[in-house]
């Protein structure tokens, strides 16, 4: 009874961002998530750098839902390289501590040139930004597919016209993309 029928979900998390949750469907196994058995996945994504962490877990339906989960590998096809997360525990209501999602972190660190790099890339990258967010100062954000402004005024208001013309003095205008 290690198996699950229950539908399982993963998220996957590098430096340059993470994949949202995604649900595991198609296994090369006629049959997935039995007792004993690996099952392998084709996870389309983008190119995440280098793998820290995932979250996996299940939606807790369907009878069988608990799952002993050993662990999770993920081969990067671009950099060839092997990211281990080691699970060994229950996801189950009943078993455990009750969790049916766990957080798991890298195992072998050897293939992620260190997490210490990538908090002062990040840091490096705020110390860059936050300059935008400072008191006074409006943000207009630019979505392409709806071809339309998103405000965030200094008062904390939000306009989701955004208005281009603004009394608050500097505007600065960030593209994103969806």
């Amino acid at each position: 009874n290690a198996g699950t029928e229950a539908d399982v979900y993963i998220s996957v998390y590098g430096e340059r961002g993470d994949t949202g949750s995604r649900q595991l469907f198609r296994s090369q196994k006629p049959k997935k998530f039995l007792k004993g058995q690996t099952d392998v996945f084709t996870v389309e994504a983008v190119h995440l750098g280098h793998l820290y962490k995932i979250v996996i877990g299940h939606n807790g339906l369907g009878s069988g839902n608990g799952w002993f989960l050993d662990k999770v590998v993920i081969k990067d096809p671009i950099t060839d390289l092997d990211y281990t997360f080691l699970c060994n525990r229950w996801l189950d209501q009943g078993q455990d501590d009750g969790n049916i999602a766990r957080e798991l972190t890298v195992t072998d660190t050897s293939t992620f040139p260190g997490r210490q790099e990538l908090e002062l890339k990040r840091e490096e990258i705020w110390a860059a930004e936050k300059w935008k967010f400072q008191e006074g100062n409006t943000l207009q954000f630019y979505n392409r597919l709806t071809r339309g402004f998103i405000c965030l005024n200094p008062d904390s208001r939000v306009d989701a016209l955004g208005d281009k013309k603004n009394k608050y003095g500097k505007v600065f205008f960030m593209w994103v993309y969806a």
